[in-house]
């Protein structure tokens, strides 16, 4: 794996957002950026009429204009472009498997922009076990007017959240701002007139059982981000809901997705999917076992 930040670039307005965005992640990480364009005559019915080479040409002339924004935006920023023919979830998670972070666009609400089709960018965070990044058009800013706040973590204690974790603080870290782990959790079914009154009691202790499992889950990452300020926002409630309200302020929001064998079906879970489609903010995939 090499050190880069690669963005899948067709020339949507979703597609520039994700190398605007790329752009300012690969600045702060030192690291190149990659701009990849696949072709695929199979996936996209503008190009069935087009032969190979007219569409490398029209694909290599949007790099050349992506490339020179970016340089003109980031004096001194390495960029690298590709344009290749092949499918492109297999291209994408290829590109992925080879870098540091896959950044792609996303319209959000009404369906995922992915890189060709809405289908392209769910199948390529089902199967890639690298983190992937979707951004929205409308919810980045011009360079000089980056989004602010905080990084905002959604983290079941339940599950494993090392990775999660682990990329929250260290964005936290380069960006030089707080970082806000949510966790949400529900009230067991009670059944029966006699289990009314132990209502109380029970919601006591599942809170101060998931404040406690999410002070564990956090000791070794504030030890080893000392300057990385935390708030846990640790109660009852609907997580994806939450993440999607707490998203409008947040400069990234962070969500996990278990990595599964079978390749059959999404596999990104309810409370990450409804992220993905209703955070206007930039929003951050990440696989974990």
């Amino acid at each position: 794996m090499s050190r880069t930040v690669t963005a899948g670039l067709d020339g949507s307005p979703e597609s520039l957002a994700a190398t605007q965005w790329a752009a300012q992640e690969a600045w702060r990480r030192a690291v190149p950026l990659r701009l990849l364009r696949v072709w695929s005559i199979d996936e996209d019915p503008r190009t069935r009429v087009v032969d190979p080479a007219t569409a490398r040409e029209w694909g290599e002339h949007t790099l050349a204009i992506a490339e020179r924004r970016l340089r003109r935006r980031h004096p001194g920023l390495d960029v690298e472009t590709a344009w290749v023919v092949g499918d492109p979830v297999e291209e994408l998670c290829g590109a992925a498997d080879e870098a540091d972070l896959l950044v792609l666009g996303s319209r959000g609400l009404g369906g995922l922009a992915g890189f060709l089709a809405g289908s392209v960018s769910l199948a390529v965070l089902a199967r890639t076990r690298r983190p992937v990044v979707l951004v929205r058009p409308h919810g980045l800013l011009e360079p000089e007017e980056e989004r602010t706040g905080e990084v905002v973590v959604g983290l079941d204690v339940s599950a494993a959240g090392d990775e999660l974790l682990a990329f929250g603080f260290a964005a936290a870290d380069r960006y030089g701002c707080g970082l806000r782990v949510v966790h949400r959790w529900a009230v067991p079914a009670l059944y029966g007139p006699d289990m009314v009154g132990a209502l109380p009691l029970l919601m006591t202790e599942v809170a101060a059982d998931a404040r406690r499992a999410l002070d564990e889950a956090l000791a070794p990452w504030t030890e080893k981000f000392p300057d990385v300020a935390v708030v846990r926002d640790c109660r009852q409630g609907r997580p994806a809901q939450d993440l999607t309200e707490l998203s409008r302020d947040a400069r990234l929001v962070v969500v996990g997705r278990k990595v599964r064998p079978s390749r059959i079906g999404t596999h990104i879970g309810a409370v990450t999917h409804a992220v993905l489609h209703h955070c206007p903010a930039p929003v951050a995939v990440v696989p974990h076992d």
